[in-house]
């Protein structure tokens, strides 16, 4: 039987955030945007899109899918690994 613990579930939270905001940059760097570019597309504060970049943000879906229709990219390529 599998069971996680509560720290095995906040690490991976933590890494999961990590993940996404590592992968909100990437494409937002392919597109050539700042983060004041995509907090003007998006009408996000451009210090939230750095939080969120950076990991720090527990972002709502309906954010992180605003940010991902102007990020032009599906929502599910901002959850996977080695891109």
């Amino acid at each position: 039987i599998f069971t996680m613990t509560y720290m095995n579930i906040e690490d991976d939270f933590e890494n999961l955030k990590k993940l996404v905001g590592s992968n909100v940059r990437i494409h937002r760097l392919k597109k050539a945007l700042s983060q004041k570019q995509l907090s003007e597309l998006s009408g996000l504060d451009a210090n939230y899109i750095g939080s969120v970049e950076r990991g720090e943000r527990n972002i709502s879906l309906k954010n992180l899918y605003i940010i991902s229709i102007n990020l032009e990219v599906s929502i599910n390529l901002l959850f996977l690994k080695n891109l």
